[in-house]
């Protein structure tokens, strides 16, 4: 399996959105109508960023191939501007989180693509309730290689980048004491989770081909993994995160990816390794931030030392500063600790409810923080 290569540490941001009255927050499956109509004039009547989903009430919103993370977000931005006027001929406005803090999965309708019903059909009942949505950024890497070393280098830092992106506390209209529990709706999926850490793309290749040959899984799309190669793309792609409401904050987990990334391919470059955990570390450290967010006492090492994540991350963002301004990201590398020191979404939805208000208070903060930033 061919690794396309990319040059230089690129990026392509992909965000999931949900489709909601603007009276009720409940979601609309009005994906086939807007896509239909945004489509017209493109090859095959498909707009090529504003994709579907899942669900109808979902719409994704992707990216070209762009350099810094503010090139990334004026391209999220300009297929958003399109989108807007088509749902607000519905009542209907977007937002992103992690899940939808009071429908019930039961009532959402799958797209019509063939793929999709048939996804549902082998996977019953996990597939159904996937009332989630989040956010995946691409990477450009230089070989299949080290896009290996730097999927294993990633699950150190990926507690990180989930915690800052933490914006699912509730499910169907309950508390779940998570900030992400989307985290957990996920895992249940076959092939879903953490990466295991293989030695090289050789052993990629025998593990994907053995999934496929035992029926498994069909093609490399179908690996759910975190962190996951992405060999047509030339990218190492990072899925942990949860849908995340505002620009500044996609833009500030983007940068923080494209500075690991590319850390990490020098380090290679000079002969050494990205760092890596013991993978009972990885995993304990997810369920960690998954449940406490920017709050969890992060693991160190195998000995059980332990830091407050939002510690390391301002640690982590000062370290790779001058890397990022050489990669022209340092505001939005930055803004992560604004995040750190003013809270992240998850915390923000608690509050609302916390001050007196209800769950169709949260989804209208959702929708004004896509336009207006956190605390719109």
């Amino acid at each position: 399996m061919d690794f396309n290569s990319s040059p230089r540490s690129t990026l392509g941001v992909e965000v999931e959105y949900w489709a909601v009255d603007n009276d009720s927050g409940l979601p609309v499956a009005c994906s086939v109508e807007v896509l239909g109509e945004m489509g017209r004039g493109h090859p095959g009547n498909e707009h090529p960023k504003a994709k579907h989903e899942l669900f109808e009430s979902s719409i994704e919103v992707i990216t070209g191939i762009c350099e810094t993370p503010a090139e990334a977000r004026a391209d999220l931005e300009g297929t958003i501007a399109e989108l807007r006027p088509l749902l607000a001929a519905r009542n209907v406005k977007l937002m992103s989180s992690g899940t939808h803090p009071f429908a019930e999965w039961t009532d959402l309708i799958v797209s019509p693509n063939p793929r999709y019903h048939q996804l549902v059909e082998d996977i019953q009942w996990p597939a159904r309730r996937l009332m989630i949505h989040g956010v995946h950024v691409h990477v450009g890497v230089r070989s299949g290689e080290k896009a290996i070393q730097t999927v294993n280098g990633l699950t150190t830092y990926l507690p990180h980048l989930l915690a800052l992106s933490c914006s699912s506390p509730y499910w169907e209209s309950e508390n779940t004491g998570l900030a992400s529990a989307r985290t957990k709706v996920f895992e249940v999926m076959p092939t879903a989770g953490l990466p295991p850490q293989l030695t090289g793309w050789g052993e990629f290749e025998r593990f994907l081909d053995a999934l496929i040959r035992a029926g498994s899984i069909s093609t490399v799309r179908e690996v759910w993994w975190d962190i996951r190669p992405h060999p047509g793309f030339g990218t190492v792609e990072l899925r942990m995160c949860d849908g995340i409401p505002t620009m500044q904050e996609i833009t500030a987990v983007a940068a923080l990816a494209q500075c690991l990334v590319t850390w990490f391919d020098r380090t290679m470059d000079s002969g050494g390794r990205p760092p890596i955990r013991p993978s009972w570390v990885v995993r304990e450290n997810k369920w960690r931030a998954a449940r406490y967010g920017l709050d969890a006492e992060i693991i160190l090492d195998e000995h059980g030392r332990t830091r407050r994540l939002g510690d390391d991350l301002a640690e982590l963002t000062s370290r790779l500063r001058p890397l990022a301004v050489e990669l022209g990201c340092a505001d939005e590398l930055d803004s992560i600790n604004e995040i750190v020191n003013h809270g992240g979404s998850y915390q923000r939805q608690l509050q609302i409810v916390a001050d007196g208000g209800d769950l169709r208070d949260v989804v209208a903060s959702l929708t004004r923080e896509l336009e207006g930033g956190p605390g719109a």
